[in-house]
């Protein structure tokens, strides 16, 4: 069972709300913008964010805090995160035919 925070799918953040939900500056969610750690529901000024940003948010400040990584490697690592979950689903899927 996966442990990780629970919330509604129309689950909706402006950058400032982000910001308080993940503890962090806004500075640091732009940066995320900016490098495609997070994808943003509407365009600057008002960007939004859903429920799944915000765990990833969450993902990306533990890598950067963990291993000290700045938003660029914290862009790689969960690039290559995101590859392996695929691979591992791809692998786990049941076969047809």
């Amino acid at each position: 069972m996966n442990a990780s925070l629970c919330v509604e799918e129309d689950f909706v953040l402006d950058i400032d709300a982000l910001g308080r939900a993940c503890r962090c500056e806004v500075d640091v969610i732009v940066a995320f913008v900016q490098e495609g750690v997070l994808e943003p529901q509407a365009q600057a000024p008002g960007w939004t964010f859903d429920a799944r940003m915000l765990q990833r948010a969450r993902r990306a400040l533990r890598l950067m805090r963990d291993f000290e990584l700045g938003p660029a490697g914290v862009a790689l690592a969960l690039q290559l995160l995101d590859r392996i979950e695929l691979l591992e689903r791809q692998l786990h899927a049941p076969r047809s035919g």
